[in-house]
């Protein structure tokens, strides 16, 4: 049985605009077996309709979009079988996963924005260059 050690970073963002926005982590460290259910908990507070992100970055890599919510639909699904659901009556945005595997041990960083700009909509991981 391998066990999963998944660091969760705890990023507050106080941005500009009418109010200030934030995004915590209530999770230390997460622990899971591989193959078990995953869950990465993200509460967050904003005076505005909420922008939510979910990142990670593997060791020694840059940050990679797993997945965003903007509006619509409150289930959105990321990448390596990720999903986060908006959850306004419990201002959460929970990172979820059904099945855990080991490529999943990275640090994870739930972020919050009042604003997009034209070119977030359309943003993705990008390599590094070698």
């Amino acid at each position: 049985m391998v066990l999963l050690l998944i660091p969760v970073l705890e990023v507050i963002f106080a941005l500009r605009g009418t109010g200030a926005q934030s995004a915590t982590q209530p999770d230390g460290h997460v622990t899971v077996s591989e193959g078990a259910p995953l869950e990465l908990r993200c509460k967050y507070s904003s005076s505005t309709s909420p922008y939510l992100y979910w990142y990670l970055q593997c060791p020694n890599q840059g940050l990679e979009l797993v997945l965003k919510y903007f509006s619509g639909n409150t289930l959105v699904k990321g990448i390596k079988d990720f999903e986060a659901e908006f959850r306004k009556d419990e201002t959460s945005f929970n990172l979820k996963k059904h099945s855990a595997h080991w490529s999943d041990s990275a640090v994870y960083f739930c972020a919050v924005s009042d604003t997009v700009t034209e070119t977030a909509g359309g943003a993705e991981h990008k390599p590094s260059e070698t």
